[in-house]
Parts: structure tokens; sequence; C-alpha cells
């Protein structure tokens, strides 16, 4: 397993250095710039356009941050590239885009979104990039399946599982059966996923698991911190923070 200080070496700015109120909006071109800037690593989320690119965007629909509705996924590149945001000029840019931005200057960490369906044309995509660009760059995901894939095809790329609690109440994980659920805050994916770190809910870092795992010398980043409370806590459990709301 590669050595993996410069990915924990600084705090990592959660979908980049964003504040709406001044019109950095996050997984934009500002945001990762400002972050890279500053100094910290830099974390995005990416989604896969309707003709297979991936682009950075953090939801599967349009409607949070920006003028258009509907899914991501429905709209090819060049129309994405013309949606606007609601509070910068910035639009929609691809993970090749933000590494050209980013230029080995910083750690940039790829969050790859997942529907948990089986689905591999994301990943492929990522893992395609990745493999022809190189750099000071990681992958996740919270889909054991995603990072499954990313050990086959990618495997020189480091990896990280995303994890928390996946509570049985909890209506986001709704569509994912109480068994996956289980194997997933157990970490009994491991056989298969082989993480290279871990990435876990700043709520949930004293899971059992997850202090074997940092044992047995997989770093542990923790999100999201926002709170003094976060930070103490993620001094006592983590390697290093993703971060938003100050600058750590």
């Amino acid at each position: 397993m590669a050595r993996l200080d410069w990915l924990m070496a600084r705090p990592i700015a959660h979908r980049g250095l964003h504040d709406r109120t001044a019109g950095v909006v996050e997984n934009t071109p500002t945001a990762v710039g400002e972050a890279i800037a500053a100094g910290y690593g830099c974390e995005i989320d990416v989604q896969l356009s309707a003709d297979g690119e991936a682009v950075v965007f953090h939801d599967e629909t349009l409607d949070r941050l920006t003028e258009a509705s509907g899914p991501v996924a429905a709209l090819p590149l060049a129309d994405l590239r013309r949606v606007a945001f609601r509070e910068t000029a910035d639009r929609i840019f691809t993970l090749d885009d933000c590494l050209d931005l980013v230029a080995g200057r910083g750690a940039l960490v790829v969050e790859i979104k997942s529907a948990f369906g089986g689905d591999e044309r994301l990943v492929r995509r990522v893992a395609e990039r990745l493999a022809a660009r190189g750099g000071p760059v990681a992958a996740k995901s919270f889909d054991p399946r995603v990072v499954t894939a990313l050990r086959r095809l990618a495997p020189d790329a480091p990896r990280g599982i995303i994890g928390e609690a996946f509570a049985d109440g909890d209506p986001h994980w709704a569509a994912i059966s109480p068994r996956r659920r289980f194997s997933a805050r157990n970490l009994l994916h491991w056989p298969a996923t082989r993480p290279d770190f871990l990435s876990w809910n700043v709520a949930d870092l004293e899971r059992p698991a997850v202090r074997l795992a940092r044992s047995l010398g997989r770093p542990v980043m923790t999100w999201t911190v926002r709170t003094l409370e976060d930070q103490a806590r993620a001094a006592l459990h983590a390697d290093q923070i993703v971060f938003e709301g100050f600058r750590a």
C-alpha cells in the first residue's frame, strides 16, 4: 500500500472553499481554486452526464444550485456547460477541467457519486482519467461496488471508502437493504474493496471497525467538520479533516 502522507498533510476543503454569501458556490472552479490557493486539499463530487462525461457536481438534480432543473444525467456535457448557477458566473466543469485547474498544486479527492445500482459508467470514466493524468489525486465512494471497481480499473490510484452509521431509520439510506447497510457500517466489504484510506462521518468515528482499520495503517479523513466539537473529536480519532464553513 502506497504511503498517503500527501493526502493527509493538509485539511481538505469540502466541495472546495465555498461561501455562497460571497458568490463562491460549491464544486465550482472558483471554489476549487480558492482551496488550492489557500494551501488546502480539495474534495469534489462527480456525476455522469448523458454522454458519459464525469462532471463536477454533488446533487443528482440541478435544482438546488442552478437556474435549470431535472437530473444532471439527463443532459449532455455541452448543455451542462451552459447551465447557470444562481450566485456565480462559474459554470459546471469536468473532472479533466478540474485536474487542469489544480495542476498538481495540492491534493484532490474525487467522490464518485452512486445510486448503488451497479452502473459502472462513471467509475470507469474516473478511472480512465486518473490513469491518464496521474498527480496527487485520490478517489472514493460510499458504494463498495464502486470502490471494488476502482481497485480493478485503476489499481495504482489511491482509493477510499466513505462510511458512517448508515442508520436503519435514516431516509437517505432507505433504498439500501439492511444487510448492505450492516456490511457498510462494519466494513465487511473489506476483502473486495481493500481501501487505502477511510473517509468517515465525524459523528461515527468511534466505531470499532474504524478504529481497527486505523490501527492497521489505513488513514482516516473525517467529514464534514463544521464546529469546535467536531474538530476536537477529529483530533482524537482521525488523521485529517474535510471541513466547511470556516478556515482550518
